[in-house]
């Protein structure tokens, strides 16, 4: 967990809330998926995976939604040609 920032004299665990659109809940769960299902690139130079992708933060109803839909759209024969590109690369 991250350490709440001192300058608001707050010490003690923090935890994010979820980036969901909307959702107000804590979000404990770390996700290089946004909310849209896609990653996201930084935009700086990067040299791992872990810094060419922004990091997302879920509560755990919306992190298990994002991941069922990512996989059905993943598995879903429909509109997969050879020249289809990753879900991920948009």
């Amino acid at each position: 967990m991250i350490q709440r920032v001192q300058e608001k004299k707050v010490l003690g665990p923090f935890v994010a809330r979820c980036d969901y659109p909307g959702c107000k809940s804590d979000g404990p769960l770390v996700s290089r998926l946004s909310p849209e299902g896609f990653l996201v690139a930084t935009g700086s130079k990067a040299y791992s995976f872990r810094e060419a992708y922004r990091r997302f933060h879920y509560c755990e109803t919306h992190h298990d939604e994002l991941m069922a839909s990512v996989w059905n759209r993943v598995r879903d024969a429909e509109d997969k040609g050879d020249d289809h590109i990753a879900p991920t690369s948009v």
